[in-house]
């Protein structure tokens, strides 16, 4: 279950990254084709948000893989799965089904990380 949950871990890492990163660094006018949802907040929010993914994702990985307080990486997976919630409500109110069914499964896979690592999995 370990090795599940570091690859778990390490997807969503990936993933929270790379889409963290691209809201950090690039424009609004940009994202909007992509990320239709852009349109409805300020760019700060948008970065903000972006900034926030991204520093979740390094908190997946490298609080357990250093060793430092390793403590931090369920928080951080718990921090995501609050943004899917909340990613999941912009998405039903813009009436975007697809979104939504996204935002639930990495809703449930943070889920399962914290779970895991708060509980029978700690490191």
């Amino acid at each position: 279950m370990n090795v599940f949950l570091w690859v778990l871990q390490s997807l969503l890492a990936g993933m929270f990254a790379m889409v963290g990163f691209m809201k950090t660094t690039q424009p609004k006018e940009e994202l909007a084709p992509r990320i239709p949802w852009v349109e409805d907040y300020s760019a700060t929010t948008v970065r903000f948000i972006g900034a926030v993914e991204f520093l979740a994702a390094l908190g997946l990985i490298l609080p357990a893989a250093t060793g430092i307080i390793p403590a931090l990486t369920p928080l951080a997976a718990t921090g995501l799965a609050i943004i899917m919630v909340l990613a999941t409500v912009v998405h039903a109110r813009r009436k975007e089904f697809q979104g939504v069914a996204f935002n639930i499964v990495l809703l449930a896979l943070c889920a399962a990380v914290a779970w895991g690592r708060f509980g029978p999995y700690p490191f």
